[in-house]
C-alpha cells in the first residue's frame, strides 16, 4: 500500500542552510523508489497554522519511506533543514 512523506515548512530562518539542504535532499532519493508529487508549489492555508510551503513524496509502502528518511544520505541533508527552517513532517499510509 502506498505511503506519503509530507513536509510542511512553517517558516524559514536561514536561506543558506536551506540552499545546502536543497543540494543534498534531492540526490538522496537516488536508489529509493520515491516519486515526488509536490515540491514547494503555491500553497494556500485554509485551516490551522500557516504553511509557507510543502513537499509530498510517494513511496510504495511505509517501510520504503522510512528506509529513505533514515538513510545516511538523507540524514546528512536533514541536519541542514533543521538549521534552516521549522517543519512538520509526517508519514501517512495511502489507500
Amino acid at each position: 500500500m502506498s505511503a506519503y512523506l509530507v513536509f510542511i515548512k512553517e517558516r524559514e530562518h536561514d536561506a543558506a542552510a536551506m540552499a545546502e539542504y536543497g543540494t543534498k535532499a534531492g540526490p538522496s532519493l537516488a536508489g529509493h523508489p520515491a516519486k515526488p508529487l509536490v515540491l514547494y508549489g503555491a500553497t494556500e492555508t485554509l485551516e490551522g497554522p500557516e504553511a509557507d510551503s510543502c513537499v509530498i513524496i510517494e513511496f510504495p509502502d511505509m517501510d520504503a519511506a522510512r528506509a529513505w528518511y533514515n538513510s545516511p544520505a538523507y540524514q546528512d541533508a536533514r541536519k541542514h533543514r533543521f538549521q534552516g527552517a521549522d517543519y512538520r513532517v509526517f508519514l501517512t499510509q495511502g489507500l
